[in-house]
């Protein structure tokens, strides 16, 4: 989950490049680069090259700007002509950008992903990236942009889940560059333990009748897997199609197949969870361990995995031992170690909520790797309260922010609209909304006949204010 920035001076050195003047609007594929330091914070000139797409297709002068990030996944132009904002730039004449986030996709300030070269991976660096740009596309926005743009446009940015935290960092941290933030799904506040995920997984379950019932599965899965009778566990991994990993490693594996479609939006016409998940236990008769292997089976079935893809996602070090560049676990997992935690585990048994995952699936499984993989320099446990001091209080009170969560959404308990009441003391004229129904990030996906009500009201809802913040 996460990001990073620089200051004023640098817009004097900043080299832009291939980016002439064009009569004809050029395609939303076409790749541009922009330069940045690698560490705007430090005594070093070193600069790197950053992707970034381009929609102009209905931008007309003294159109807004709107800027968005894949996060941890590579630019692609989906970011700029398949989401919601596109309709809504439509709308406003806006142009839209979609700007890689430093050491994923092409855009790497490091030749390597050593533990030294990931010391400019911070949060600081990352947010001046998008600012250098910005401030540069609001000054001088014939350096960034194949079309003419109107000096000093209002930027709104946009993103969902980490990119949405990016979105209210942004506009928390640089209001004077930033008018106004959509944050859908933003993981803004951070646990080292979050078993919180699998509880919304379970939420979901309860609301379509099969909760307890997969969670009885967990239990006859664990009982087998921490017997350390070979035999039995073999039989089970045969039983459920997975390969032959450790205990720990399979729990791990069975935990990501089981919850797949956790993330999947629901429509008005189909809910993934209930059709891949609860269906399986809702129309037999059989044992909750035969329903729950059904569900193992037809994950793998429904992703297309192989045995081996199957072994890598068993193996949480999987990728991390690779220096080599576009490693995406990697770096995720040094963001992990070195920022916010938020490892998706099993609830302790203190707190006697009901598993989803396997109690294998603890801070043994993910933690060893922080140090032995990137060095000293990270230390264990991540120190989650010093993060969320620094990054979830920065957010508090800040205005033109839209927060918004769907309620079935895993990752509903990190965001500012947790289950429990609205986490921010503050909104100060920002406001937040709950998805009624909803999963993840589903109010930005591009609209569709069959998205529910409520959905429809949470996007009607950010393009009004976002034509007030323009």
């Amino acid at each position: 989950m996460f990001i990073k920035f620089l200051w004023i001076i640098a817009i004097s050195t900043i080299a832009v490049y291939g980016h002439p003047i064009a009569e004809a609007i050029p395609a939303s594929t076409v790749q541009y680069w922009f330069s940045q330091r690698i560490d705007h914070f430090a005594n070093n000139n070193g600069t790197w090259q950053q992707q970034y797409l381009v929609n102009a297709t209905f931008y007309k002068a003294g159109g807004p700007i709107y800027v968005s990030t894949p996060g941890e996944l590579p630019v692609s132009s989906r970011y700029v002509d398949n989401v919601h904002v596109t309709s809504l730039a439509q709308k406003t004449n806006g142009l839209l950008v979609t700007i890689e986030h430093r050491f994923f996709g092409s855009s790497n300030p490091m030749p390597d992903l050593s533990g030294p070269s990931l010391q400019s991976l911070t949060i600081e660096n990352v947010l001046e990236d998008f600012a250098s740009f910005v401030r540069t596309a609001k000054l001088s926005p014939a350096k960034v942009f194949p079309v003419p743009v109107s000096p000093n446009a209002s930027v709104v940015f946009f993103g969902g889940s980490y990119s949405g935290n990016i979105a209210a960092w942004m506009r928390a941290k640089y209001p004077k560059l930033v008018a106004g933030a959509w944050a859908s799904s933003a993981i803004s506040y951070s646990r080292l333990e979050y078993y919180q995920l699998d509880q919304g997984f379970g939420r979901h379950l309860r609301a379509l009748g099969c909760a307890e019932e997969f969670s009885q599965a967990i239990d006859a899965v664990d009982e087998i897997l921490i017997s350390g009778n070979k035999a039995r566990i073999a039989t089970l991994q045969q039983e459920l199609g997975v390969p032959s990993l450790t205990p720990q490693d399979t729990a791990g594996l069975l935990s990501g197949l089981g919850i797949t479609f956790s993330l999947s939006p629901v429509s008005t016409t189909e809910d993934l969870v209930e059709k891949h998940v609860c269906s399986f236990f809702n129309s037999t008769n059989q044992e909750p361990i035969a329903a729950y292997a059904a569900v193992i089976k037809n994950a793998i079935k429904q992703t297309r995995m192989t045995q081996e893809s199957l072994i890598k996602m068993g193996d949480t070090s999987y990728g991390i031992d690779d220096y080599s560049l576009g490693q995406v676990n990697r770096v995720w997992y040094y963001m992990g170690c070195k920022w916010f935690g938020n490892w998706q585990v099993a609830p302790p048994p203190v707190t006697r909520l009901p598993r989803y995952r396997s109690r294998l699936v603890n801070l043994s499984y993910f933690e060893p790797n922080c140090q032995a993989k990137f060095g000293k320099g990270v230390a264990t446990p991540v120190d989650v309260a010093a993060y969320n001091r620094k990054w979830f209080t920065i957010i508090n009170g800040v205005s033109n922010i839209y927060f918004t969560s769907g309620s079935l959404d895993i990752w509903h308990e990190s965001t500012v609209l947790s289950a429990a009441g609205l986490l921010l003391k503050r909104l100060n004229n920002s406001s937040a909304f709950v998805i009624n129904g909803a999963t993840h990030v589903q109010d930005l996906n591009i609209d569709q006949p069959s998205d529910l009500a409520s959905v429809r009201i949470s996007r009607a809802i950010g393009d009004a204010l976002v034509s007030k913040w323009i």
